[in-house]
Protein backbone atom coordinates (compact mmCIF):
# COMPACT_ATOMS: atom_id res chain seq x y z
CA UNK A 1 0.00 0.00 0.00
CA UNK A 2 0.89 3.53 -0.30
CA UNK A 3 1.85 4.99 3.29
CA UNK A 4 0.57 8.31 4.30
CA UNK A 5 1.89 10.52 6.92
CA UNK A 6 0.06 13.59 7.45
CA UNK A 7 1.48 13.69 11.03
CA UNK A 8 3.91 16.84 10.46
CA UNK A 9 1.09 19.23 9.15
CA UNK A 10 -0.87 17.43 12.11
CA UNK A 11 1.02 19.06 14.45
CA UNK A 12 0.21 23.01 13.23
CA UNK A 13 -3.20 22.15 13.55
CA UNK A 14 -5.75 22.94 16.76
CA UNK A 15 -7.39 19.11 18.38
CA UNK A 16 -11.24 21.07 18.41
CA UNK A 17 -10.90 22.19 15.07
CA UNK A 18 -9.35 18.13 13.55
CA UNK A 19 -12.26 16.77 15.23
CA UNK A 20 -15.06 18.85 13.97
CA UNK A 21 -13.57 18.35 10.59
CA UNK A 22 -13.85 14.83 11.05
CA UNK A 23 -17.63 14.69 12.25
CA UNK A 24 -17.83 16.80 9.24
CA UNK A 25 -15.82 13.97 6.68
CA UNK A 26 -17.74 11.21 8.05
CA UNK A 27 -20.57 12.97 6.61
CA UNK A 28 -18.67 13.23 3.69
CA UNK A 29 -17.78 9.51 3.48
CA UNK A 30 -21.44 8.55 3.89
CA UNK A 31 -22.42 10.34 0.97
CA UNK A 32 -19.71 9.84 -1.52
CA UNK A 33 -20.68 6.31 -1.15
CA UNK A 34 -23.88 6.24 -1.04
CA UNK A 35 -23.80 7.21 -4.69
CA UNK A 36 -20.42 7.06 -6.09
CA UNK A 37 -19.30 9.29 -8.79
CA UNK A 38 -18.42 7.58 -12.51
CA UNK A 39 -14.77 7.59 -11.91
CA UNK A 40 -15.64 5.28 -9.06
CA UNK A 41 -18.48 2.94 -10.72
CA UNK A 42 -16.03 2.42 -13.78
CA UNK A 43 -13.10 0.71 -11.80
CA UNK A 44 -15.74 -2.26 -11.53
CA UNK A 45 -16.70 -2.85 -15.21
CA UNK A 46 -14.59 -5.14 -17.06
CA UNK A 47 -16.02 -5.20 -20.01
CA UNK A 48 -13.73 -1.63 -21.06
CA UNK A 49 -11.10 -3.60 -19.83
CA UNK A 50 -11.97 -6.95 -21.69
CA UNK A 51 -12.86 -4.50 -24.88
CA UNK A 52 -8.82 -2.85 -24.84
CA UNK A 53 -7.52 -6.52 -24.70
CA UNK A 54 -9.59 -7.23 -27.64
CA UNK A 55 -8.68 -4.43 -29.23
CA UNK A 56 -4.43 -4.82 -28.22
CA UNK A 57 -3.99 -7.16 -30.82
CA UNK A 58 -4.27 -5.19 -33.36
CA UNK A 59 -1.60 -3.19 -32.12
CA UNK A 60 1.12 -5.89 -32.30
CA UNK A 61 1.36 -5.00 -36.46
CA UNK A 62 2.22 -1.22 -34.95
CA UNK A 63 5.52 0.15 -33.68
CA UNK A 64 4.09 3.74 -32.55
CA UNK A 65 1.08 4.74 -30.60
CA UNK A 66 0.77 8.56 -30.40
CA UNK A 67 -2.05 10.19 -28.53
CA UNK A 68 -3.58 13.20 -29.38
CA UNK A 69 -5.40 15.24 -26.49
CA UNK A 70 -5.26 18.07 -24.30
CA UNK A 71 -5.62 18.36 -20.41
CA UNK A 72 -7.39 15.55 -18.86
CA UNK A 73 -7.03 14.06 -22.41
CA UNK A 74 -3.28 14.01 -22.25
CA UNK A 75 -1.67 13.98 -18.27
CA UNK A 76 -3.11 10.89 -17.70
CA UNK A 77 -1.25 8.99 -20.05
CA UNK A 78 1.80 11.22 -19.87
CA UNK A 79 1.85 10.07 -15.55
CA UNK A 80 1.23 6.75 -16.81
CA UNK A 81 4.19 6.13 -19.73
CA UNK A 82 6.61 8.01 -17.21
CA UNK A 83 6.00 6.54 -13.89
CA UNK A 84 5.70 2.56 -15.81
CA UNK A 85 7.98 2.79 -18.67
CA UNK A 86 11.96 3.17 -18.31
CA UNK A 87 12.46 6.80 -19.08
CA UNK A 88 14.35 5.78 -22.10
CA UNK A 89 11.42 3.72 -23.49
CA UNK A 90 11.24 5.24 -27.17
CA UNK A 91 14.36 4.48 -27.69
CA UNK A 92 14.60 1.23 -27.33
CA UNK A 93 14.50 -1.65 -29.87
CA UNK A 94 11.12 -3.41 -30.75
CA UNK A 95 12.76 -6.46 -29.67
CA UNK A 96 13.78 -4.51 -25.66
CA UNK A 97 9.88 -3.99 -26.06
CA UNK A 98 8.98 -7.25 -26.42
CA UNK A 99 7.20 -6.04 -29.06
CA UNK A 100 5.10 -3.15 -27.20
CA UNK A 101 4.44 0.16 -28.72
CA UNK A 102 6.72 3.47 -28.27
CA UNK A 103 3.91 6.00 -26.81
CA UNK A 104 3.86 9.81 -27.49
CA UNK A 105 1.60 12.43 -26.68
CA UNK A 106 1.11 15.55 -28.26
CA UNK A 107 -0.73 17.65 -25.80
CA UNK A 108 -0.64 21.29 -27.23
CA UNK A 109 -1.03 23.04 -30.98
CA UNK A 110 2.49 24.14 -30.42
CA UNK A 111 3.70 23.93 -34.39
CA UNK A 112 7.08 22.60 -32.80
CA UNK A 113 5.85 19.62 -30.99
CA UNK A 114 3.43 18.39 -33.16
CA UNK A 115 5.91 18.72 -35.78
CA UNK A 116 8.78 17.06 -34.31
CA UNK A 117 6.44 14.65 -33.14
CA UNK A 118 5.41 13.87 -36.55
CA UNK A 119 8.78 13.39 -37.58
CA UNK A 120 9.34 10.94 -35.26
CA UNK A 121 7.03 8.16 -36.59
CA UNK A 122 6.36 6.65 -39.85
CA UNK A 123 2.89 7.14 -40.35
CA UNK A 124 2.36 3.41 -42.03
CA UNK A 125 3.77 1.58 -38.43
CA UNK A 126 1.60 4.50 -36.07
CA UNK A 127 -1.67 4.71 -34.63
CA UNK A 128 -3.12 8.36 -33.64
CA UNK A 129 -5.42 8.13 -30.41
CA UNK A 130 -7.58 11.46 -30.74
CA UNK A 131 -9.18 11.66 -27.54
CA UNK A 132 -11.77 14.28 -27.32
CA UNK A 133 -15.17 13.95 -24.41
CA UNK A 134 -17.05 16.61 -26.03
CA UNK A 135 -15.60 15.38 -29.62
CA UNK A 136 -15.12 19.25 -29.85
CA UNK A 137 -12.12 20.15 -28.31
CA UNK A 138 -10.36 22.83 -30.76
CA UNK A 139 -6.82 21.40 -30.08
CA UNK A 140 -7.70 18.34 -30.76
CA UNK A 141 -9.61 18.54 -33.89
CA UNK A 142 -6.52 20.74 -34.94
CA UNK A 143 -4.38 18.32 -34.59
CA UNK A 144 -6.33 15.27 -35.72
CA UNK A 145 -7.06 17.62 -38.90
CA UNK A 146 -3.19 17.69 -39.79
CA UNK A 147 -2.44 13.80 -38.37
CA UNK A 148 -5.13 13.12 -40.98
CA UNK A 149 -3.53 15.32 -43.96
CA UNK A 150 -0.30 13.34 -43.02
CA UNK A 151 -2.12 10.14 -43.27
CA UNK A 152 -3.76 10.99 -46.50
CA UNK A 153 -0.54 12.14 -47.83
CA UNK A 154 1.01 9.02 -47.56
CA UNK A 155 -1.95 7.08 -49.09
CA UNK A 156 -2.94 5.40 -46.05
CA UNK A 157 -6.22 4.23 -45.31
CA UNK A 158 -7.11 6.02 -41.96
CA UNK A 159 -9.23 3.47 -40.70
CA UNK A 160 -6.29 1.47 -40.10
CA UNK A 161 -4.37 4.28 -38.33
CA UNK A 162 -6.87 5.99 -36.02
CA UNK A 163 -8.65 5.74 -33.09
CA UNK A 164 -11.36 8.25 -31.27
CA UNK A 165 -11.72 7.87 -27.47
CA UNK A 166 -14.90 10.21 -27.48
CA UNK A 167 -18.84 10.67 -25.91
CA UNK A 168 -20.65 7.32 -26.40
CA UNK A 169 -23.60 8.99 -28.19
CA UNK A 170 -22.80 12.47 -29.55
CA UNK A 171 -20.16 14.37 -30.81
CA UNK A 172 -17.96 15.44 -34.20
CA UNK A 173 -15.54 12.48 -33.20
CA UNK A 174 -18.36 9.91 -32.35
CA UNK A 175 -20.54 10.85 -35.80
CA UNK A 176 -17.33 10.53 -38.13
CA UNK A 177 -16.41 7.00 -36.11
CA UNK A 178 -19.86 5.96 -37.07
CA UNK A 179 -19.75 7.30 -40.70
CA UNK A 180 -16.35 5.86 -41.62
CA UNK A 181 -15.76 2.80 -39.61
CA UNK A 182 -13.18 4.00 -37.24
CA UNK A 183 -12.51 2.08 -34.61
CA UNK A 184 -13.64 3.93 -31.07
CA UNK A 185 -13.89 3.75 -27.36
CA UNK A 186 -16.37 5.59 -24.75
CA UNK A 187 -15.62 7.65 -22.42
CA UNK A 188 -18.46 7.75 -20.09
CA UNK A 189 -20.51 10.44 -19.89
CA UNK A 190 -20.41 10.50 -15.84
CA UNK A 191 -16.72 10.64 -15.83
CA UNK A 192 -14.84 14.08 -15.75
CA UNK A 193 -11.55 14.61 -18.21
CA UNK A 194 -9.66 15.47 -15.40
CA UNK A 195 -10.85 11.99 -13.58
CA UNK A 196 -10.47 9.57 -16.98
CA UNK A 197 -7.27 8.53 -16.15
CA UNK A 198 -8.45 4.62 -15.66
CA UNK A 199 -10.97 4.95 -18.46
CA UNK A 200 -10.12 4.12 -21.88
CA UNK A 201 -8.53 7.24 -21.84
CA UNK A 202 -5.71 6.66 -20.15
CA UNK A 203 -5.90 2.73 -20.42
CA UNK A 204 -5.90 2.63 -24.25
CA UNK A 205 -1.67 3.94 -24.56
CA UNK A 206 -0.95 2.47 -21.40
CA UNK A 207 -2.25 -1.42 -22.79
CA UNK A 208 -0.10 -0.36 -25.88
CA UNK A 209 2.67 -0.24 -23.82
CA UNK A 210 2.81 -2.79 -22.15
CA UNK A 211 1.55 -1.66 -19.03
CA UNK A 212 -0.74 -4.11 -17.14
CA UNK A 213 -4.10 -2.24 -16.71
CA UNK A 214 -5.93 -5.37 -14.58
CA UNK A 215 -3.02 -4.38 -11.90
CA UNK A 216 -3.94 -1.02 -12.23
CA UNK A 217 -8.01 -1.44 -11.36
CA UNK A 218 -7.16 -3.65 -8.64
CA UNK A 219 -4.37 -0.86 -7.11
CA UNK A 220 -7.43 1.86 -7.50
CA UNK A 221 -10.20 -0.39 -6.38
CA UNK A 222 -8.62 -1.25 -3.13
CA UNK A 223 -8.03 2.66 -2.34
CA UNK A 224 -12.27 2.39 -3.19
CA UNK A 225 -11.78 0.59 0.04
CA UNK A 226 -10.08 2.32 2.26
CA UNK A 227 -11.85 5.44 1.25
CA UNK A 228 -15.19 3.30 2.79
CA UNK A 229 -13.68 3.63 6.76
CA UNK A 230 -15.36 5.59 8.87
CA UNK A 231 -12.30 5.67 11.37
CA UNK A 232 -11.17 9.05 9.37
CA UNK A 233 -7.21 8.20 10.97
CA UNK A 234 -7.11 5.15 9.05
CA UNK A 235 -9.58 6.80 5.86
CA UNK A 236 -6.21 8.11 3.35
CA UNK A 237 -8.41 10.63 0.90
CA UNK A 238 -10.44 11.42 3.83
CA UNK A 239 -7.13 12.29 6.11
CA UNK A 240 -5.78 14.23 2.94
CA UNK A 241 -8.78 16.37 2.60
CA UNK A 242 -8.34 17.16 6.74
CA UNK A 243 -5.24 18.70 6.52
CA UNK A 244 -5.64 20.62 3.33
CA UNK A 245 -8.80 21.90 4.76
CA UNK A 246 -7.57 23.20 7.75
CA UNK A 247 -4.07 24.65 6.31
CA UNK A 248 -6.16 26.29 3.55
CA UNK A 249 -8.21 27.99 6.36
CA UNK A 250 -5.38 29.58 8.15
CA UNK A 251 -4.30 30.76 5.18
CA UNK A 252 -1.98 28.48 3.08
CA UNK A 253 -3.36 28.53 -0.13
CA UNK A 254 -0.65 26.94 -2.14
CA UNK A 255 -0.21 22.90 -1.96
CA UNK A 256 3.19 22.23 -3.10
CA UNK A 257 3.84 18.73 -4.41
CA UNK A 258 7.50 17.43 -4.55
CA UNK A 259 8.03 14.47 -5.78
CA UNK A 260 11.84 12.64 -4.89
CA UNK A 261 11.76 10.90 -8.73
CA UNK A 262 11.85 12.42 -11.69
CA UNK A 263 9.68 9.19 -12.85
CA UNK A 264 6.96 10.74 -10.63
CA UNK A 265 7.04 14.03 -11.90
CA UNK A 266 3.69 14.34 -14.14
CA UNK A 267 2.10 12.36 -11.77
CA UNK A 268 2.47 16.00 -9.88
CA UNK A 269 1.55 17.41 -13.59
CA UNK A 270 -1.94 15.36 -13.11
CA UNK A 271 -2.38 16.30 -9.58
CA UNK A 272 -2.22 20.15 -10.39
CA UNK A 273 -4.80 19.88 -12.51
CA UNK A 274 -7.20 18.21 -10.81
CA UNK A 275 -6.52 19.86 -7.52
CA UNK A 276 -7.04 23.16 -9.82
CA UNK A 277 -10.02 23.00 -12.03
CA UNK A 278 -12.20 21.03 -9.29
CA UNK A 279 -11.52 23.16 -6.14
CA UNK A 280 -10.96 26.98 -7.77
CA UNK A 281 -14.10 27.86 -7.55
CA UNK A 282 -16.83 30.96 -7.21
CA UNK A 283 -18.79 31.02 -4.44
CA UNK A 284 -21.96 33.03 -3.81
CA UNK A 285 -20.98 34.91 -7.17
CA UNK A 286 -17.58 36.08 -6.06
CA UNK A 287 -13.93 35.04 -6.06
CA UNK A 288 -12.70 33.16 -3.68
CA UNK A 289 -11.91 29.54 -2.95
CA UNK A 290 -9.19 26.55 -3.83
CA UNK A 291 -5.85 26.14 -3.52
CA UNK A 292 -3.01 26.86 -5.61
CA UNK A 293 -0.89 23.80 -6.84
CA UNK A 294 2.68 23.76 -7.29
CA UNK A 295 4.81 21.50 -9.07
CA UNK A 296 8.30 20.87 -7.29
CA UNK A 297 11.41 18.29 -7.85
CA UNK A 298 13.55 16.75 -5.38
CA UNK A 299 16.37 17.42 -5.23
CA UNK A 300 16.54 19.97 -8.52
CA UNK A 301 13.96 22.14 -6.04
CA UNK A 302 16.18 22.22 -3.26
CA UNK A 303 18.79 24.58 -4.71
CA UNK A 304 16.05 26.50 -6.34
CA UNK A 305 12.45 26.49 -4.15
CA UNK A 306 13.38 25.35 -0.87
CA UNK A 307 14.71 28.81 0.42
CA UNK A 308 11.52 30.02 -0.03
CA UNK A 309 9.27 27.28 1.33
CA UNK A 310 11.63 27.82 4.57
CA UNK A 311 11.86 31.13 5.55
CA UNK A 312 9.04 32.65 2.39
CA UNK A 313 5.49 33.39 3.15
CA UNK A 314 4.03 30.51 5.84
CA UNK A 315 1.53 30.23 2.68
CA UNK A 316 1.84 26.51 1.65
CA UNK A 317 1.41 22.88 2.52
CA UNK A 318 3.95 20.83 0.82
CA UNK A 319 3.51 17.02 -0.31
CA UNK A 320 6.82 15.25 -0.47
CA UNK A 321 6.70 11.76 -2.94
CA UNK A 322 9.20 9.36 -2.26
CA UNK A 323 9.94 6.08 -3.64
CA UNK A 324 11.54 3.48 -1.28
CA UNK A 325 13.08 0.58 -3.87
CA UNK A 326 13.84 2.00 -7.38
CA UNK A 327 13.79 -0.37 -10.45
CA UNK A 328 17.78 0.64 -10.97
CA UNK A 329 19.99 1.91 -8.83
CA UNK A 330 23.91 3.18 -9.42
CA UNK A 331 26.47 2.79 -7.21
CA UNK A 332 28.46 5.72 -6.47
CA UNK A 333 32.18 4.52 -6.89
CA UNK A 334 34.86 5.31 -4.61
CA UNK A 335 37.66 7.71 -6.85
CA UNK A 336 39.13 10.45 -4.57
CA UNK A 337 40.86 9.85 -1.09
CA UNK A 338 39.65 13.59 -0.45
CA UNK A 339 37.25 13.80 2.61
CA UNK A 340 34.81 16.04 0.27
CA UNK A 341 33.56 13.44 -1.64
CA UNK A 342 35.14 10.66 -0.18
CA UNK A 343 31.69 10.10 2.48
CA UNK A 344 30.07 9.49 -0.86
CA UNK A 345 31.77 6.41 -2.33
CA UNK A 346 30.41 3.15 -1.92
CA UNK A 347 26.66 4.56 -1.78
CA UNK A 348 23.84 4.14 -3.70
CA UNK A 349 21.95 7.48 -5.74
CA UNK A 350 19.06 6.47 -4.64
CA UNK A 351 20.22 6.82 -1.12
CA UNK A 352 21.57 9.89 -1.51
CA UNK A 353 18.46 11.02 -2.84
CA UNK A 354 16.04 9.78 0.35
CA UNK A 355 18.56 11.18 2.24
CA UNK A 356 18.15 14.68 0.67
CA UNK A 357 14.09 13.29 0.94
CA UNK A 358 15.11 13.32 4.72
CA UNK A 359 16.86 16.46 4.74
CA UNK A 360 14.16 19.04 3.14
CA UNK A 361 10.77 17.26 5.29
CA UNK A 362 12.75 18.00 8.70
CA UNK A 363 14.09 21.20 7.86
CA UNK A 364 10.57 22.37 6.24
CA UNK A 365 9.45 20.60 10.09
CA UNK A 366 12.08 22.82 11.86
CA UNK A 367 10.55 25.84 10.24
CA UNK A 368 7.22 25.10 11.23
CA UNK A 369 5.64 24.25 7.66
CA UNK A 370 3.20 21.66 7.57
CA UNK A 371 4.48 18.81 5.67
CA UNK A 372 2.54 15.26 4.35
CA UNK A 373 5.00 12.08 3.26
CA UNK A 374 3.51 9.72 1.00
CA UNK A 375 5.81 6.81 0.46
CA UNK A 376 5.59 4.43 -3.01
CA UNK A 377 6.94 1.06 -1.68
CA UNK A 378 7.40 0.81 -5.27
CA UNK A 379 6.88 2.03 -8.38
CA UNK A 380 4.37 -0.48 -10.24
CA UNK A 381 0.94 -0.69 -11.45
CA UNK A 382 -1.02 -1.22 -8.22
CA UNK A 383 0.60 1.78 -6.23
CA UNK A 384 0.00 4.37 -8.83
CA UNK A 385 -3.50 2.96 -9.60
CA UNK A 386 -3.55 3.75 -5.93
CA UNK A 387 -2.35 6.77 -5.77
CA UNK A 388 -5.10 7.82 -8.67
CA UNK A 389 -7.67 7.15 -6.53
CA UNK A 390 -6.82 8.52 -3.32
CA UNK A 391 -6.32 12.02 -5.21
CA UNK A 392 -9.05 11.48 -7.36
CA UNK A 393 -11.36 10.86 -3.89
CA UNK A 394 -9.90 13.23 -1.72
CA UNK A 395 -11.09 15.94 -4.61
CA UNK A 396 -14.22 15.22 -4.11
CA UNK A 397 -13.94 15.15 -0.24
CA UNK A 398 -12.51 18.59 -0.24
CA UNK A 399 -15.14 19.95 -2.40
CA UNK A 400 -17.66 18.73 0.11
CA UNK A 401 -15.97 20.62 3.13
CA UNK A 402 -15.40 23.63 0.90
CA UNK A 403 -19.15 23.73 -0.32
CA UNK A 404 -18.04 24.18 -4.09
CA UNK A 405 -18.81 21.61 -7.12
CA UNK A 406 -15.57 19.46 -7.79
CA UNK A 407 -16.65 18.18 -11.14
CA UNK A 408 -17.61 21.33 -13.06
CA UNK A 409 -15.60 24.08 -14.47
CA UNK A 410 -17.29 27.28 -15.48
CA UNK A 411 -14.27 29.39 -15.55
CA UNK A 412 -12.30 27.47 -18.17
CA UNK A 413 -15.44 27.90 -21.06
CA UNK A 414 -15.35 31.70 -21.58
CA UNK A 415 -11.97 31.21 -22.94
CA UNK A 416 -12.88 28.30 -25.31
CA UNK A 417 -15.96 30.26 -26.48
CA UNK A 418 -13.40 33.71 -26.87
CA UNK A 419 -11.30 30.83 -28.90
CA UNK A 420 -13.69 29.93 -31.29
CA UNK A 421 -15.24 33.18 -32.10
CA UNK A 422 -11.59 34.93 -33.17
CA UNK A 423 -10.97 31.73 -35.23
CA UNK A 424 -14.13 31.95 -37.05
CA UNK A 425 -16.70 29.59 -36.20
CA UNK A 426 -20.06 30.13 -37.54
CA UNK A 427 -22.57 31.16 -35.41
CA UNK A 428 -20.14 33.69 -33.35
CA UNK A 429 -19.92 36.49 -35.88
CA UNK A 430 -21.62 39.33 -33.12
CA UNK A 431 -19.57 37.79 -30.22
CA UNK A 432 -16.62 38.09 -32.69
CA UNK A 433 -17.26 41.57 -32.90
CA UNK A 434 -17.44 42.07 -29.45
CA UNK A 435 -14.66 40.32 -28.22
CA UNK A 436 -12.74 42.37 -31.03
CA UNK A 437 -13.66 45.92 -29.61
CA UNK A 438 -12.97 44.87 -26.26
CA UNK A 439 -9.32 43.64 -27.15
CA UNK A 440 -8.68 47.55 -29.11
CA UNK A 441 -9.77 48.95 -25.87
CA UNK A 442 -7.32 47.12 -23.72
CA UNK A 443 -4.44 47.80 -26.36
CA UNK A 444 -3.95 43.72 -26.93
CA UNK A 445 -3.93 41.70 -30.02
CA UNK A 446 -5.84 39.56 -31.13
Amino acid sequence: MLKLNVKPALLLLEDSKISAVKGELKKCIKKFHGSPPGFVRILYDDRVVREIEEYSEKLKKYENFVVVGIGGSALGNQALQNALRPMDWNFLTSKDREGYCRVFVIDNVDPDLVRTTLKMVEPEKTIFNIISKSGGTAEALANYLIVRGVLEDAGLDPRDHLVFTTDPKKGFLRELANREGIDAFEIPPDVGGRFSVLTSVGLLSAKAAGIDIRALLEGARSMVDNSKLEEVNENLPALLALVHYLHLEQGRNIAVMMAYSNRLLTLVDWFRQLWAESLGKRKDGQCGVGQTPVKALGSVDQHSQLQLYNDGPDDKIITMLRIREFHDDVEIPLIHDDESVRYLGGKKLSGLLNTEFVGTALSLVESNRPVVILDFEKLDEEHVGRFFLLYEIATVFMGELLGVNPFDQPGVERSKVITKALMGMKGLEKEKAKILARLKELEMEA
